[in-house]
């Protein structure tokens, strides 16, 4: 079973700091997130890591040769779930997949790989106490999830926040059979919505990849939940930067 990290874009939000580097440069506790997101996958248990890159995609190439690299061409037209289908030649074997600007521990990796379904999203059940720092990221922001026992219901940011079970971190796993149902439901919505709007997207090309996760549910794929309290944070804006830096401390 292989990671994916998706880290095309460019991270607008984070400027000047993403003037010339890639959001994942963004240095946190003195290291940079993708150290930090590579130190958890591989403490987790996983070895073998796909970058997909677009934007700055040499610099990260020259300063991580042992990665495995994926060029998302086209990373300024379109957003996450497109961006990860251009890892889809290492996904048959499995895969966790990683946003590439969150910050989380190995444990949570671990309880991905433990569990025995097919699609396995990490859920943060602390995700209200981090929010009350952000105000320039606010809940209806996230990406949240009903759930029933360890299944997901749900995963969309408009479910109410005080019905939320928590907040998925960005990070999941699909075994074999989960990787080719994700991949059969991706072609599926690329030609039936090919021109039209997809979910809240303008488009496929354009949508997130909670859109497919629950487009997915809705048809009755069995999607799973493993809880992290917390040991998860996400760097979108200058202000989650500054969070980070002083509360996101200490070995992982």
């Amino acid at each position: 079973m292989k990671a994916i990290i998706i880290g095309a874009g460019r991270g607008r939000r984070l400027m000047p700091l993403t003037e010339d580097d890639p959001k994942c440069f963004a240095p946190i506790a003195g290291r940079r997130i993708v150290d930090w997101n590579l130190e958890s996958l591989r403490r987790g248990g996983l070895d073998e890591i796909v970058f997909i890159a677009g934007w700055q995609i040499e610099k990260i190439r020259r300063e991580y040769p042992n990665l495995a690299f994926v060029h998302n061409d086209r990373w300024e037209q379109n957003n996450i779930l497109a961006s990860l289908m251009y890892a889809r030649d290492h996904m048959p074997g499995g895969f966790v997949c990683s946003y590439a600007d969150i910050l989380y521990r190995p444990s949570i990796v671990a309880g991905l790989l433990d569990h025995p379904g097919d699609i396995v999203l990490a859920v943060d059940t602390d995700w209200r106490n981090r929010y009350q720092h952000r105000s320039a990221h606010p809940e209806d922001d996230a990406e949240k999830v009903r759930v029933a026992g360890d299944r997901v219901l749900e995963v969309n940011r408009h479910i109410p926040s005080h019905e939320a079970h928590g907040e998925y971190i960005g990070v999941a796993k699909f075994t074999p059979a989960g990787a080719a149902r994700l991949c059969e439901h991706f072609d599926r919505v690329a030609r039936e919505f090919n021109g039209r709007p997809f979910r809240q997207a303008a488009s496929v090309e354009k949508a997130y990849l909670i859109h497919l996760f629950q487009h997915m549910i809705e048809l009755g794929a069995a999607f799973h939940k493993v809880d992290t309290h917390g040991d998860y944070m996400e760097i979108d804006t200058t202000e989650d930067y500054e969070l980070a830096n002083r509360f996101w401390a200490g070995d992982v």
